[in-house]
């Protein structure tokens, strides 16, 4: 008897958060049968989520450590602003959106030598950056969104490839290559080994503060690359725009560490994640539920998944 609530108590902690997203989408489909199953919903659900888990693929790199990027959203929101601008100034698109690039990467190695080598608690480092980040998107744009951008930006984030749109496109790519990443190259290895425990991967010859200042590196190029395709999709640049990524990479991310996994960031825990949040936040829109409500769920989400991952950990 015993053995068996064991059991139990071990496929959900392994399987529940799967069999959650099964019940969530069978949910909605019973509640709205004509439209919530439906291709072209399902369509834009995916099309949807493909900025998030852009953005969240690169915060699973430094969550693997044991570190965490509060930034990524304000940094989508200026990379966003900024190549914006560079494209209104005269620049070309695909250099602007290289510019771009560059800066969103720039800033996550700044995230990472605050936290790697000034010994800044990761919380505290990228917070004092997200508000930095924020303040600059004001500034640079002095407020207000910023429109008449060039036709030819519209295809990164409104065309499609056959009946993919390419935004989907980019996520398979951005999601693939932290796989790889993660899982099948040294460097991966390392960041996990940094997460289980920093002082035996340290003693063991691995450069923790490299591999940590490299991983937020990664975080800041796929937070631009994020603001970038978001950009895109909206052909206009808010200032704001972006700032909820922070939340919603971080639930995607905590949703992932309940899966497989005992506690521990992986990118395939995190597409479920990301998925996860889409079909909810599509799911309450078709219901005509408030989006307040929705803010909500989500933070209610990241209590539940944080809980979730520490017991995984305990037990």
């Amino acid at each position: 008897m015993a053995e068996s609530a064991f059991s139990s108590i071990t496929f959900f902690k392994r399987w529940g958060t799967i069999l959650g997203f099964m019940l969530l989408f069978l949910f909605f489909s019973i509640m709205r049968p004509d439209v919530f199953p439906g291709w072209k919903n399902l369509r834009n659900v995916v099309e949807q989520i493909a900025t998030l888990a852009i953005v969240s693929a690169g915060v699973t790199c430094v969550m693997v450590t044991g570190d965490f990027d509060l930034s990524v959203g304000s940094l989508a929101s200026l990379v966003g602003i900024v190549t914006a601008l560079l494209m209104k100034g005269g620049n070309g698109v695909f250099i602007s959106i290289l510019l771009g690039l560059a800066m969103g990467t720039s800033c996550g190695l700044l995230n990472g030598i605050l936290v790697a080598y000034g010994g800044i608690s990761a919380f505290v480092a990228t917070l004092a950056t997200m508000t930095a980040f924020g303040g600059l998107s004001l500034l640079v744009s002095n407020g207000v969104t910023i429109f008449d951008l060039p036709e030819s930006f519209q295809w990164i984030g409104q065309s499609s490839l056959g009946p993919i749109p390419t935004p989907v496109f980019l996520m398979i790519f951005v999601i693939f290559s932290v796989w790889v990443t993660l899982e099948q190259i040294t460097y991966g290895r390392r960041l996990y080994a940094i997460g289980g425990n920093p002082e035996a991967a340290f003693l063991s010859g691995i450069n923790t503060r490299l591999c940590r200042f490299a991983a937020f590196g990664i975080s800041g190029f796929t937070a631009a690359a994020g603001g970038i395709v978001l950009t895109s999709r909206l052909f206009s640049a808010h200032p704001q725009a972006g700032n909820p990524f922070m939340l919603n990479a971080a639930a995607a991310v905590f949703l992932g560490m309940t899966v497989y996994r005992e506690g521990e960031a992986h990118i395939s825990g995190t597409l479920l994640g990301v998925l996860i949040m889409g079909v909810l936040g599509n799911g309450l829109n078709i219901m005509g539920v408030n989006t307040y409500v929705q803010s909500i769920l989500t933070g209610v989400i990241i209590v539940l998944a944080v809980l979730m991952s520490s017991l995984s950990k305990k037990h």
